[in-house]
């Protein structure tokens, strides 16, 4: 998927504090007009992290697959695009009480916010491309 990447681009990424994650997951989605998850037979992949369960998110297919190890290791990407994602997804989380974890690193740290505030978060970029 990331041909175009280098190993020591991924490598930096890959050192990016918990901010500089978000932003380049935020940038990389609107790039590409999709969420990756994580899912298996039983669902998506969930994660809790500072006692909020959540549903973690990717800016890429290469970045979700990476965490596809482990306990996870029958789990698939799977890109959610922007319309589905904004009309089946926000709600329904919210409805859930879950919060959105945004391109989670090796520890297990990433940004966390309620559905409503990454929709928010992921219009602000797209506004932004367009200007």
């Amino acid at each position: 998927m990331l041909k175009n990447f280098t190993a020591q681009r991924l490598a930096e990424i890959e050192k990016y504090n918990i901010d500089q994650r978000f932003k380049y997951a935020l940038k990389e989605m609107v790039k590409h007009g999709a969420v990756w998850i994580l899912t298996d037979e039983h669902g998506c992949m969930m994660l809790t992290i500072d006692d909020e369960d959540g549903i973690p998110v990717w800016p890429n297919e290469f970045f979700a697959q990476e965490w596809a190890t482990g306990e996870w290791e029958t789990c698939q990407p799977k890109a959610i695009a922007f319309d589905k994602w904004f009309r089946d997804w926000t709600s329904g989380m919210a409805e859930d009480e879950l919060s959105v974890v945004v391109f989670p690193n090796k520890n297990e740290e990433g940004v966390v916010l309620f559905p409503d505030e990454f929709e928010y978060e992921l219009k602000q970029q797209l506004r932004a491309k367009l200007n």
